[in-house]
């Protein structure tokens, strides 16, 4: 399924043990398991035959190397804007966790004491969104899942809070792209392994 229009390519980086255990990870560093690196060593296998006009990649650890072993990684653009939400006092602590301590609680709708809202992530989707249609081409993008998840409800027009939605796999691919011209942005594929 090709398009004659830019394809943005969104990748969530590899597994780890923080995302293995369900664990909020944020700002910290967290290496990639010996299965996350696995994993992001076959992206390059099913990324081969794209031809990317940029590559950009989250400052986290676990996003860059995930890009490089994908073979990215000479070609990576570190953007701040892509780095993951920051949870703030849920950083590293478990949704079941939180949960026990605050009943009802929802991410997308209630963001994180001391760290992110949904309409904070998605002030920095939209100034990546701008720079993506401003740069025209096909590009390859490395970050984590709750972004990425606001990153493509944003470019669909949809509020912050509709990341929700989306769910996404360790060393996932999905695209964003348009359908009949660009003025409709679709998800073209999402989640794929």
């Amino acid at each position: 399924m090709s398009s004659a229009f830019p394809e943005i390519y969104l990748v969530r980086h590899g597994e780890t043990e923080w995302s293995l255990s369900g664990r909020h990870t944020g700002r910290s560093d967290i290496p990639l398991t010996a299965n996350g690196e696995e994993a992001a060593r076959k992206l390059a296998e099913r990324l081969a035959g794209h031809a990317f006009s940029a590559v950009w990649s989250s400052p986290s650890a676990r996003a860059r190397k995930t890009c490089a072993l994908a073979g990215f990684g000479s070609a990576a653009v570190i953007r701040d804007d892509l780095a993951e939400w920051d949870y703030g006092a849920y950083e590293g602590v478990t949704t079941k966790a939180i949960l026990a301590e605050r009943p009802g609680w929802r991410l997308f709708r209630d963001g994180c004491p001391n760290g992110e809202t949904a309409a904070d992530a998605g002030a920095r989707a939209d100034s990546v969104i701008h720079a993506l249609r401003e740069a025209a081409g096909t590009i390859l993008i490395f970050s984590s899942s709750h972004f990425l998840r606001v990153l493509a409800a944003r470019w669909l027009g949809l509020p912050p809070q509709g990341g929700a939605h989306f769910v996404l796999d360790t060393a996932s691919i999905s695209v964003l792209g348009y359908e009949h011209d660009l003025t409709e942005p679709v998800i073209r594929r999402w989640n794929q392994r």
